[in-house]
């Protein structure tokens, strides 16, 4: 037997590789350029691209941007509406009397609450106050949101399609409460590219949460789905590595790593070349990030260059690992350093009981920084090219999960109708958008679906949300599918 005779072995996926055809498009696409897949996005002639935004496919931005990148700061679990930034007088004056069959008008309810003889109308407990010039009123839990009152838009007539977590965090996420989809911050990092060759388009943080660990969240909420894998959001952990397998190990010197991945690259495009599967180039273009990001994140990471005034601005929790606080100010440490899609996640909003005790640490643990970071962008001069949001997957109910009570008492999950805020990039300070009715159950005025949220979130970074597309398995899909209008009445 000759030693040069071998047997080569072949995985599913490469007799896809060189037998099908639908890869085979996908790899001739992918080598004659992202603009293959996205046929829909028309060349916008009137608008030129910055050398800073080379890499977003041709034609975007499709006008000129209000806003240049996104921070959203979500609140996972549902924070309840009522008791934070839509007032509801009515009731307290029908303390424990049964929800109207009018306002309910039989709408489906969770199965936590489906087998209670009555729904009790539950006030809030805690006081609203008008803030700023502007008097939007909002709770004594948010004293500092309050006082930014001038420079957010409360929208208080949200409303979302799913009732329980996971399908409506997917949902407000990626525009589909199944799973397989492409996530906000996926589809801006595809459409209109990196800032910053040294940093991931597309960040998250993820809360440490210090007394309960609250709904469990999947990393497919900032993935990228169908769209190529370079896309998906970068996670930055709070303690040890930022980002794991970041570092060489120890002995590895840094000339020693160049050379390995040029190594490395080579046997990559020879792979390429042979089999021209795409995934394998989105390999190569994250190595090249990874050792770039080895220099970059640790510089990132570090806050001993920010002021005390700055620091005490945020809250005192802004020393500690992985708070809210600390990932706040990193936020606007990642928005200078033109990180695109910034996305912040903060856990155990989802009070069924006992939202007496836990809503008013879950708002203390957010309220001071969230204003705080409206402020330092404000007086940096970026927010008004950052468009900020904070906000949960859906509201809670105006009735009681269990016994009414005026001080003890806990809320199920609502999504026909909730509040959140928006600031900065493209947004009119000052103002809120909607009304709900008496009891805070139905959107009066002015309804905003999630999918009208997400085509607005596009529209101010000057992307047409219609004709942002990619061609999966047959056909065009969007992040507002085949739904949304942009909110026009928020805009600047």
């Amino acid at each position: 037997m000759s030693c040069n005779h071998y047997e080569q072995f072949h995985s599913r996926r490469d007799f896809l590789a060189k037998t099908g055809l639908g890869l085979g498009t996908a790899a001739l696409a992918q080598l004659l350029g992202r603009d293959a897949f996205a046929a829909s996005v028309s060349p916008s002639p009137s608008l030129s691209v910055s050398p800073s935004s080379a890499n977003a496919l041709p034609g975007l931005p499709h006008f000129a941007p209000k806003a240049k990148r996104v921070i959203c700061l979500f609140q996972s679990g549902g924070p309840s509406h009522l008791d934070l930034l839509d007032e509801k007088p009515i009731l307290r004056q029908r303390f424990n009397e049964d929800l109207p069959d009018s306002i309910r008008r039989g709408q489906r309810i969770t199965g936590m609450v489906a087998s209670q003889a009555r729904f009790a109308v539950q006030p809030s407990k805690w006081a609203f106050k008008p803030g700023g010039k502007s008097g939007t009123v909002i709770s004594d839990l948010l004293p500092h949101t309050r006082g930014i009152a001038d420079d957010i838009c409360v929208i208080r007539s949200l409303h979302t399609e799913a009732i329980n977590h996971d399908p409506a965090i997917t949902f407000f996420q990626s525009g589909s409460q199944l799973p397989g989809r492409p996530s906000m911050g996926a589809w801006t990092d595809y459409g209109l590219g990196r800032l910053n060759d040294n940093l991931p388009s597309f960040v998250v943080l993820v809360s440490v949460n210090k007394t309960r660990a609250g709904q469990g969240l999947l990393a497919r909420l900032w993935g990228s789905g169908f769209l190529p894998s370079q896309h998906q959001g970068v996670q930055f952990r709070a303690g040890g590595e930022p980002v794991l397998y970041l570092n060489d190990p120890p002995g590895l010197t840094r000339e020693r790593r160049r050379l390995m991945l040029d190594g490395i690259t080579d046997l990559n495009r020879q792979q390429l070349a042979h089999s021209g599967d795409p995934e394998i180039e989105t390999r190569i273009s994250q190595f090249e990030m990874a050792y770039r990001m080895q220099r970059s994140v640790p510089e990132l990471m570090d806050l001993a260059g920010e002021s005390a005034a700055t620091l005490e601005s945020y809250g005192a929790a802004v020393n500690e690992p992985g708070s809210f606080t600390r990932n706040c100010l990193i936020a606007r440490r990642l928005a200078e350093r033109g990180v695109r899609f910034i996305q912040l996640y903060h856990r155990d909003w989802d009070h069924h009981g006992g939202l007496h005790e836990h809503l008013p640490r879950l708002a203390l643990d957010v309220d001071q920084a969230s204003a705080a970071l409206i402020k330092d962008l404000k007086q940096r001069g970026l927010l008004d090219e950052t468009l900020v949001i904070w906000g949960g997957e859906f509201g809670r109910t105006p009735y009681a999960q269990g016994d009414a009570n005026r001080e003890k008492y806990g809320r199920d999950h609502h999504g026909k109708a909730f509040s959140i805020w928006m600031a900065g990039g493209g947004i009119q300070g000052g103002m809120t958008h909607g009304t709900t009715d008496d009891f805070g159950f139905n959107v009066v005025e002015n309804p905003v679906h999630v999918h009208d949220l997400q085509a607005t979130i596009l529209h101010c970074l000057g992307i047409d949300h219609t004709r942002l597309t990619f061609k999966f398995q047959g056909r065009q899909y969007r992040l507002t599918d085949v739904h949304g209008e942009v909110v026009k009445a928020i805009l600047t």
